[in-house]
């Protein structure tokens, strides 16, 4: 669903994570093994990434909402941002009533920092993807400047999909893909031009991907990675954005191919409501949902939001050891259940 901002109220794409030594971490308690802090309140839609001594974090927000962190635990609002002074020219010309930019993606290829942005409002599909893109994330770096390339992708209210939501993926030949969508017929993936980060004019498909058939369709929020033989898509299923109501959970399937099929766990195709469930509520937590992966060394992370009971449903900033077993399918340990 498209993402109400009420809330106010990478990898996660390809950064690299350093975990110091001095972090206690009881992986193998059902508790919380890793606790953020901070300015981790109002958080939504997640993604991080590393740049020199910082981890970067991008969320909704007006301008993009940007927090950073030297430990990957303490996060605090980063300096010389946000990312949008004003909302971006071309796809505030193509959606006047937004005031929010949704779901930002970053990730950093071609020697470029890549972010892809999401204009919209709640509940229509005359929604827009945008791509900002910086040669650093060093407010105080010379080279520290954010060019705007404008509209990469749209939907109107006639399409029967949803702009919204991005996420670029390299395949294994480093091409590179962006995956999108929300709600009405799922989730669609375009190739992109390396050099320009915009669509390819050789390959104009529109893929489908993954879809829901029961109203309201409820499937968005699309993160790929690659991994050993295998992409995997993860995407957020029911309602998010409801508080403490939020039913929001992150699913996942895999396929040998990057435009799919993929399937879940029991061999379900994701483009017939397949999808094997990783998070579920937890505590204090509910609706954890929209997530992105951030790995290192071996040792993959999800990062994501969930609802906080405690703070009235506030969207809250949640980081998650991921594991995977002996048939290379994920899993995160001390959420293994809804029990």
């Amino acid at each position: 669903m498209n993402r109400r901002y009420f809330l106010k109220s990478a990898i996660a794409t390809l950064g690299l994570a350093t975990i110091p030594a001095s972090f206690n971490l009881a992986q193998d308690n059902d508790e919380e093994f890793w606790t953020v802090e901070g300015a981790i309140l109002n958080v939504h839609d997640p993604v991080v990434i590393k740049h020199d001594d910082y981890y970067y974090l991008f969320s909704t927000g007006t301008g993009i909402h940007t927090k950073r962190s030297k430990d990957f635990k303490d996060w605090r609002i980063a300096r010389g941002y946000p990312v949008f002074s004003s909302m971006p020219e071309e796809a505030a010309e193509y959606v006047p009533e937004a005031t929010d930019i949704w779901a930002p993606d970053v990730s950093f290829y071609n020697d470029r920092y890549h972010i892809y942005y999401s204009v919209s409002t709640f509940g229509s599909s005359h929604s827009a993807i945008g791509l900002v893109t910086n040669k650093t994330l060093n407010p105080e770096d010379e080279d520290f400047e954010w060019v705007d390339h404008g509209i990469v992708v749209k939907s109107d209210r006639g399409s029967n999909y949803n702009t919204i939501d991005a996420n670029l993926i390299l395949d294994a030949d480093d091409e590179p893909w962006l995956v999108f969508g929300s709600h009405w017929s799922g989730i669609k993936m375009i190739k992109l031009d390396y050099d320009t980060g915009k669509q390819s004019e050789d390959d104009t498909t529109l893929y489908d991907i993954a879809s829901r058939a029961v109203h309201p369709r409820a499937i968005e929020a699309p993160f790929i990675i690659h991994r050993n033989d295998y992409y995997y898509l993860f995407v957020s299923f029911d309602q998010c954005c409801s508080g403490i109501n939020s039913t929001y959970n992150v699913r996942v399937g895999r396929s040998e191919s990057i435009t799919g099929p993929y399937v879940d766990r029991d061999g379900v195709d994701m483009m017939e409501d397949g999808g094997t469930q990783i998070t579920f509520d937890k505590g204090r937590y509910v609706g954890p949902g929209h997530n992105a992966i951030f790995s290192e060394d071996g040792q993959d992370w999800i990062i994501y939001h969930a609802y906080d009971k405690v703070q009235g449903g506030t969207p809250t900033l949640r980081i998650n050891r991921l594991e995977w077993d002996d048939e290379d399918w994920c899993y995160i340990p001390f959420m293994q259940s809804e029990d």
